[in-house]
């Protein structure tokens, strides 16, 4: 190894292991979270509970605090969840602007631009949810079959396994030095690394926003659906032979949803 090789892998591996605290930290306050008082604020039950018995001007304050509670629990399971999967294409990026004196700037406005994408994916299906519970409250008929929701998510992200786009999305997050060169430009480097980061988180919602929803199903907030669904979602994204997860995974999911339908499971929580 050359006197100048050795600093440079150094300066790697002390990068990743900061990603790798990070995650970490991420992972232990999510833990604090799931044992103190603002846990259910994680939980599509709770907002349940809170469509059925706010009315009025209390709903929209009471709406607006439990909309910044859950965004400050669910940019922590972006964190914990999504920051491991998009570790090739940050690391590669960080290496690629190594010589650069504002590298550590651009590194983080690339995180920021992909964590945005997610943090707004996780408003709209907060929303959505609080739609479909004020849509079983004044149903009497979904409010007995509620099951459907459940069995509808499961039995989508199911169907979605099998889609060009899934695959689509699949390969470019594969291929992150192809990616980084065909969306970094190197001008206006402000705006053009947040967007690249934008553009990252993009198709990696594109891959696995369908599972992510899955979250509300089981239970937002729950640590073991996290790093179950996590886990998956990463050796889907990132591993050679993870192509080859994606109908088989298909296969469980449309099996599970029926399964709920048919009432033969429970939903976990």
């Amino acid at each position: 190894m050359s006197m100048w090789t050795a600093p440079r892998a150094l300066h790697n591996r002390i990068f990743i292991a900061l990603m790798v605290a990070l995650v970490a930290l991420a992972w232990i306050a999510l833990w604090i979270w799931s044992i103190s008082p603002y846990a259910p604020f994680l939980d599509h039950e709770e907002l349940g509970r809170f469509v059925a018995t706010a009315v009025g001007g209390r709903f929209v304050r009471e709406y607006v605090l439990l909309l910044l509670l859950f965004v400050a629990g669910w940019t922590l399971m972006i964190l914990a969840m999504m920051l491991p999967i998009s570790l090739p294409l940050i690391v590669l990026f960080q290496r690629l602007m190594r010589q650069r004196h504002d590298r550590l700037r651009l590194v983080t406005l690339l995180i920021a631009g992909y964590l945005s994408v997610w943090m707004l994916f996780g408003v709209l299906a907060y929303l959505n949810d609080l739609f479909i519970h004020e849509m079983v409250e004044r149903s009497t008929w979904l409010d007995a079959n509620s099951w459907l929701i459940s069995a509808g998510t499961i039995g989508l992200a199911g169907v979605y396994q099998f889609t060009p786009l899934k695959n689509r999305c699949l390969d470019r997050c594969r291929s992150p030095l192809s990616f980084i060169t065909e969306h970094w430009r190197g001008r206006r480097e402000a705006s053009h690394v947040f967007r690249l980061g934008v553009h990252h988180g993009l198709f990696c919602l594109g891959c696995c926003w369908s599972l992510m929803l899955i979250m509300f199903a089981v239970g937002a907030g729950n640590l073991g659906w996290m790093l179950a669904l996590g886990t998956i979602m990463a050796l889907e994204k990132n591993v050679s032979w993870g192509r080859r997860l994606s109908a088989p995974l298909g296969v469980i999911l449309l099996g599970w949803g029926a399964a709920v339908a048919l009432g033969f499971v429970p939903i976990l929580q």
